[in-house]
């Protein structure tokens, strides 16, 4: 490796890192306005993204390329469909995200963005038809113990991990099947659901019940910066994407979630027992392998029959 894909391959880990991190303390932001309901601070953060979005095209002398791929989107009714869908599931994510974080269930929101990748493989497998490894299924089979541990022990369905991480999976999952760049996907995604999200906030003004006011300069500011909140960490991914392997990013994803779990016990204080704790072990166990699958040194424990069978992909 030269001094040159040295130094881009130290920006990739930076860029991606640093989008992780971002991602893992963005509960601190929702919690700053915790007092607007999770609806409205949801019908902001997709305004403001689309605006800011807008921006940073703008900067980047992208808008030729949106308009390209805006007019061959219309013209292809499958990833028109599949963008919209898209756009509805990551509308959900992001929705359940803002509920959790305001609701105390920090530790839970943690937990579904941890089983999310497994949740990817999963339907890359059901949807794809990909192939899973020995360790792969193994990884899945540890998960599960973990989450239906919880779900036994509390009596109820941890929904919110659940939830996260299945609309985050689809979202990923339409997102590869229509194969549109980040930033102009994300831009996309944002101008079909901000018609919407106007018509609620504009509802709000009638009623006299909306939060964003000049007289709460705070609030007002701090809905607007949503936009930039969401957006920041895509584009540092977009970059660090582009530079390191995809195995270097399946690593560094793991951030975002373990920053959250410490917030939501360390300073939130929210409940984590030693159930909590067991299930987790599982989890972290069976993301460890799943890591570890495609890599020599579980490969040589891998069954011969299994081996031969199975892709790695």
């Amino acid at each position: 490796m030269n001094d040159n894909q040295k130094r881009e391959q130290v920006a990739g880990v930076s860029a991606g890192a640093g989008a992780y991190i971002l991602w893992g303390f963005l509960p601190l932001y929702w919690k700053l306005i915790n007092h607007v309901p999770s609806e409205e601070i949801l019908a902001h953060r997709m305004i403001w993204s689309f605006v800011f979005m807008l921006i940073v095209l703008g900067i980047l002398r992208r808008q030729k390329k949106f308009t390209q791929e805006l007019k061959e989107l219309f013209a292809n009714r499958k990833k028109l469909l599949g963008l919209i869908f898209a756009a509805v599931f990551i509308t959900l994510n992001w929705y359940t995200y803002i509920w959790a974080v305001n609701n105390n269930h920090v530790v839970e929101a943690s937990l579904g963005y941890y089983i999310n990748p497994l949740v990817s493989v999963l339907l890359g497998v059901l949807v794809l038809k990909e192939r899973l490894s020995f360790w792969q299924i193994i990884s899945f089979i540890l998960a599960a113990v973990g989450v239906l541990i919880l779900t036994i022990h509390f009596g109820s369905v941890p929904w919110v991990a659940i939830s996260l991480a299945l609309s985050f999976g689809l979202y990923g999952l339409l997102k590869k099947l229509v194969a549109l760049g980040a930033l102009t996907g994300l831009t996309i995604e944002t101008l079909f659901i901000t018609p919407v999200a106007l018509l609620y906030v504009s509802m709000l003004e009638v009623n006299g019940t909306s939060a964003f006011q000049f007289a709460d300069l705070t609030t007002t500011l701090l809905l607007i910066g949503a936009g930039v909140a969401t957006a920041v960490p895509l584009l540092l991914f977009a970059t660090g994407a582009n530079r390191i392997s995809l195995s270097m990013i399946g690593f560094l994803q793991y951030i975002a979630p373990t920053i959250m779990l410490f917030l939501g016990i360390f300073l939130y204080n929210e409940v984590f027992s030693q159930v909590h704790l067991i299930a987790f072990m599982f989890i972290w166990i069976a993301l460890s392998i799943f890591t570890l699958a495609n890599t020599r040194l579980l490969a040589r424990f891998e069954p011969r029959l299994t081996k031969a069978k199975s892709y790695h992909g």
